[in-house]
């Protein structure tokens, strides 16, 4: 069954693209929850319009996330965690934790556009994906560093 999806729906298509899906799918998912519509020629031309606007919006607002990916793409985030003598850190850097420093920065991003399969759990360097703007990605940099231990005190007990 052919379709026009009205609404971006993440691993089928973006908004305005015209696909071909199983008429269940269809029927029981997209129609119903106005996601998509059936293939039409009244429809296909209320889309072309629709699009050519779309179109002009995504582009004004592609040149304000340029912007944001080049300041995220300087970013150096450090962490610094108690670690084994084989760099395995205690707990972990999560997506959470990353989100907190970069609002700590001044950047609002989603905790889920941050791009992390697993949370950190060594010490080292990580380059670290954000989703800013559909495809569009910013790399962060992400140091996990060790934890100095406090010094021994040089002094011992007194002995009376």
């Amino acid at each position: 069954m052919k379709i026009i999806l009205l609404e971006n729906v993440e691993k089928v298509g973006r908004k305005g693209d015209i696909l071909e899906v199983s008429p269940g799918f269809a029927r029981n998912y997209l129609i119903p929850r106005k996601l998509a519509m059936e293939v039409t020629p009244g429809n296909l031309k209320t889309v072309e319009m629709q699009q050519k606007a779309l179109k002009k919006k995504l582009e004004k607002e592609r040149l304000t996330y340029q912007e944001l990916i080049k300041q995220l793409n300087q970013v150096t985030l450090t962490f610094v965690r108690r670690s084994s003598e084989k760099d395995v850190i205690f707990g972990s850097v999560s997506a959470a934790d990353i989100q907190e420093e970069l609002a700590r920065q001044g950047f609002e991003i989603d905790r889920k556009k941050i791009v992390l399969e697993e949370p950190i759990k060594r010490l080292g360097t990580f380059s670290v994906p954000v989703k800013v703007y559909h495809e569009d990605r910013a790399e962060i940099k992400v140091v996990v560093v060790k934890e100095e231990a406090p010094a021994p005190d040089s002094q011992t007990e007194p002995t009376a």
